[in-house]
């Protein structure tokens, strides 16, 4: 799979690279916000080889992508370029209410921090191995300095929760890291250890200690974007350099240190006190839920909710239980109904699917399991909740603690060695629970099993309902060939959809049907255009062509412009391409081929513009 390519795809079906305002990617996920969600055409981007599952949640268009999402992103993030000058294109709505708005910022704040509190989480569970193992003594310089390392994520959280906020309310990075640090600075923690009272221009100053808090610089920043607008407004043209920056710091940091940063902090210890309670009452009772419910919250975009109590907690008591050990048992749960499912079906594009799936759910990535096997077979979703649910009971009322902060799993099993030696075996004891009742549960259960594509291929076609015939043109003189003598598996093997190719004789592509463009690369060298009568065709001129950038292509073309059988629409020079080592074979696909029953392409062989390749039947809506 071709997943620099994907990203092309992707940033056409979205309205392009003026259309998006956000770009931030997950372990799984490209998460992306626009100036106008109407130009995203979301089914096409869900139809696209290698999208897993297209998620609207929390304010982001979330497309699930795997594990090989980075590639994707990083297409994506170099066609895009830099966003800081569209970020405040877009007015903000009050999409799903105040808690749907709440989520948004707790994602877009820890997205960009996750790969630095997951790494250090991982050095402190490599750190607990060897000390188990008597490999490293918890006196040597050594264990210390890693231990270091290892805590620097979390007591500079400010720090970098300020860079993941600036990006979400849209002001200067740098300067909310600043005022971040101001809050960590040391002259700070030598006030707060000497006791004595202290006053900024005659107020009170609470003094607190900020490291690995979370709430104090979200809603710090979120201030600063405001001051920042006003700074912009009243500051000087000529020394607006010099006097923006010193009215946000001069005005920001004060407030943080008086107002904010005190009752961001009574907000977290309040927050913590009531996860306490309910943990003291009945220490079963949220890692049940979480086992249980953290489908439904990654489906809804809510599963980040818990994100700020859970990072406190560590930062402050050095374990949490608020959040790894239910998404321990749900985790492993998911696993075990996705490789269940894998033994159980009979469909062989399932099985590969959910054997890698429910591998990689056993790691601690649940994202392909959920959306690419369970939640569409609902049942083993069901039965993983339901596991999640008991194998969350046993760890709460066990007493069960994360030490790190991981995606929980197999893989970061020694993010659960600490103090207590028992923890792990009670780790271990959760999982097993999670796998033999889920695996059982999910057999039981059982599920509908999808019919192979070759079954349904041979199946007795339903009589198609009468209707409009459609003629597709070709729109090129040359060759006409099959598309499976196309070099490129995407192409051959009909991934995209149904239809030819053309070796082009000459570098002139023109419409082959009426219709609006509603795909066109910035490379020039793929377009999409939707028919009057529904039909969405691509044409897509050579193999490979996109890494051209748009070299010997030219058209003055955009989507959304209405072309009519003939139109030009992109010249491209055969010999300077050719010449280069591509192959300028174009597939002309009927992308949603699927809709038309009646579907016919003309044999190879030569072929001039304006002839018919395709025929197809438009099915008539029932009376």
């Amino acid at each position: 799979m071709d997943y620099k390519q994907l990203g092309l795809e992707i940033l056409a079906l979205v309205g392009g690279k003026a259309n998006v305002s956000k770009l931030t990617h997950c372990a799984t996920r490209l998460r992306m916000e626009f100036n106008d969600d109407g130009k995203v055409q979301a089914k096409a981007i869900e139809a696209l080889p290698g999208v897993i599952s297209v998620v609207e949640r929390g304010g982001q268009f979330q497309i699930v992508v795997g594990n090989n999402v980075q590639q994707t992103f990083r297409t994506l993030q170099k066609e895009i370029g830099d966003l800081g000058g569209r970020q405040g294109e877009k007015k903000q709505q009050a999409r799903g209410g105040v808690f749907s708005r709440i989520i948004s910022v707790i994602s877009t704040t820890f997205t960009p921090v996750i790969p630095a509190i997951t790494g250090a989480g991982m050095i402190k569970a490599l750190l607990a191995i060897l000390k188990l193992t008597g490999v490293i003594d918890a006196a040597s310089p050594t264990y210390r300095l890693l231990d270091t390392i290892a805590d620097a994520a979390f007591f500079f959280l400010p720090v970098l929760l300020a860079y993941g906020a600036s990006i979400k309310f849209e002001c200067n990075p740098i300067l909310a890291m600043t005022i971040a640090g101001a809050l960590l600075h040391p002259n700070l923690a030598q006030m707060l250890a000497a006791g004595t009272a202290i006053d900024f221009i005659g107020i009170p100053v609470r003094l607190a200690d900020y490291a690995g808090s979370v709430l104090p610089i979200i809603f710090t920043v979120w201030l600063m974007s405001y001051i920042e607008r006003f700074a912009e407004k009243v500051s000087p043209t000529m020394i607006k350099f010099f006097t923006k920056p010193m009215i946000i710091l001069l005005v920001t940091a004060p407030l943080a240190l008086v107002v904010v940063g005190p009752f961001g902090i009574f907000l977290n210890d309040l927050v913590a006190a009531g996860a306490a309670i309910v943990d003291g009452k009945a220490s079963w009772l949220i890692p049940m839920l979480m086992g249980g419910l953290q489908p439904f919250l990654v489906i809804t975009g809510t599963a980040w909710a818990m994100t700020p109590i859970a990072t406190g907690q560590l930062s402050k008591n050095g374990f949490e239980m608020i959040n790894g050990p239910g998404m321990l048992a749900s985790n492993i749960a998911q696993g075990a109904a996705t490789l269940c499912v894998a033994f159980r079906t009979k469909n062989k594009n399932l099985r590969q699917l959910a054997s890698s799936a429910g591998f990689t759910a056993l790691l601690g990535i649940t994202e392909p399991s959920l959306y690419g096997v369970t939640l569409k077979l609902r049942k083993p979703l069901i039965a993983a909740m339901i596991g999640g649910g008991c194998a969350g009971i046993y760890a709460g009322l066990s007493g069960l603690v994360r030490y790190a902060f991981v995606s929980p799993g197999l893989a970061a099993l020694p993010a659960f060695i600490g103090e207590n030696p028992m923890n792990i075996v009670h780790a271990l004891i959760t999982c097993a629970i999670a796998i033999v009742v889920t695996f059982a549960l999910t057999w039981i259960l059982g599920f509908d099993d999808p019919v192979e594509e070759q079954e349904q291929e041979t199946a007795p076609a339903a009589a198609p309902i009468g209707g409009d015939e459609q003629q597709i043109f070709s729109p090129l003189s040359g060759q006409l060939v099959a598309l499976e003598q196309v070099n490129d598996d995407v192409f051959s093997q009909g991934l995209l959809g149904q239809g030819v190719a053309i070796r082009p004789q000459e570098g002139v592509l023109r419409a082959p049907l009426d219709g609006e463009v509603a795909t066109f690369l910035p490379s020039m060298h793929a377009v999409g255009i939707k028919g009057d009568n529904g039909v969405e065709l691509l044409v897509h001129i050579g193999i490979d062509t996109v890494n051209l950038a748009g070299r010997h292509f030219a058209s003055d073309l955009q989507i959304g412009d209405r072309v009519k059988v003939g139109d030009e629409l992109v010249r491209f020079d055969i010999a300077a391409i050719t010449g280069l080592g591509y192959d300028i074979t174009t597939p002309v696909l009927v992308i949603n081929s699927e809709a038309f029953p009646q579907l016919s392409c003309r044999q190879p062989g030569s072929v001039g513009f304006g002839e018919t390749i395709i025929t197809l039947n438009i099915p008539k809506e029932p009376a």
